[in-house]
């Protein structure tokens, strides 16, 4: 998160917001995955995964444990996205075997993971140096930290398409969009909605992995509010993605947007805390951020439909004035 120096002016600095915007977008950018996992599960599936928070946690534990037992960095990852999806078939199996509904289930492993988490840890909180280990991306060399996120994030978005075009991948977005025909269609629902569950929370682990590499330590209560941060950076990309492509707004374009919905989210805070508001508002602020844009499409729509059916009126009025 952005922090700024009081200079002992009224007038915030705009040479601060510069100065901390690469970081935040360095943030964005390993967020965007985070974001790019809660939107398998809450566009495409229709899931409400809030197994999020604790694999998120559960990905930089198992990371940083790893790195400090001398595992090379990239496999500690590969490692980390390995219990990410472990984690997501738990949830898909409490929900598709045991009935339990998605929001519990996803709750209950968080839960579960709270505990699992701290025993990986061993303490609350474990500190890792880029001095002492070759980190891959650290938040002491920002423009190394961009380009490592952006090669990540493209990577993962290029998968990712090529993945939801396949049959496998189709069968799990005609899953979300209508179980029933999907079902009768004989496509195995239930074991589509594992597969997305185990593939978001891998790229949900992935990233916390990759964060806290960047910020040089792992806490148990680090993934608190992933999943609210996650839902913001997919709501915000959309409603960007769509007001400016419209109908042209294809998947691959929705996959790029959320991520640049993941920065933009980052950049808006760093601007409220250069303009000086309170820190402790910011669960706040993102609740408010993330509800306005949520209700944009929503006002967007009642607006149109409103239009419409005051043409239409008008119409009316005027065929029975002619007939008249």
């Amino acid at each position: 998160m952005c922090t700024f120096i009081n200079l002992g002016t009224s007038l915030p600095n705009i040479n601060q917001l510069f100065n901390a915007l690469p970081g935040n977008i360095a943030q964005g950018l390993i967020w965007g995955l985070l974001a790019l996992g809660v939107f398998i599960t809450f566009r495409l599936l229709d899931f409400p995964d809030m197994t999020v928070d604790g694999s998120f946690t559960t990905g930089a534990a198992v990371t940083v444990i790893a790195i400090l037992n001398d595992v090379p960095v990239p496999l500690a990852l590969v490692i980390a996205a390995v219990f990410g999806i472990f984690a997501g078939f738990i949830t898909g199996v409490l929900h598709t075997k045991f009935g339990i509904p998605a929001i519990l289930s996803g709750i209950l492993t968080q839960i579960a993971l709270w505990s699992i988490n701290l025993m990986i840890m061993g303490s609350a909180n474990v500190a890792i140096s880029v001095d002492n280990y070759s980190l891959i991306i650290s938040a002491r060399n920002l423009h190394s930290a961009i380009i490592t996120g952006l090669i990540f994030c493209a990577v993962i978005i290029a998968i990712l398409y090529w993945y939801f075009g396949t049959e496998q991948g189709s069968a799990i977005r005609a899953t979300g969009s209508n179980p029933t025909m999907s079902s009768a269609s004989s496509i195995n629902i239930n074991l589509m909605k594992i597969i997305a569950l185990c593939i978001s929370n891998a790229l949900v682990a992935l990233a916390g992995g990759l964060i806290a590499q960047y910020q040089g330590y792992v806490a148990i209560n680090m993934g608190q509010g992933a999943i609210v941060i996650g839902l913001a950076a997919v709501i915000i990309g959309e409603v960007i993605g769509n007001a400016i492509l419209g109908k042209k707004m294809n998947f691959i374009a929705r996959l790029i947007f959320i991520v640049l919905g993941a920065i933009i989210y980052y950049a808006v805070i760093c601007i409220v805390l250069w303009l000086k508001m309170p820190a402790d508002s910011l669960k706040l602020f993102t609740a408010i951020t993330v509800a306005i844009f949520l209700a944009v499409p929503y006002i967007k729509g009642n607006r149109t439909a409103s239009f419409k059916a005051a043409g239409k009126r008008s119409k009316l009025i005027q065929e029975e004035q002619k007939n008249a």
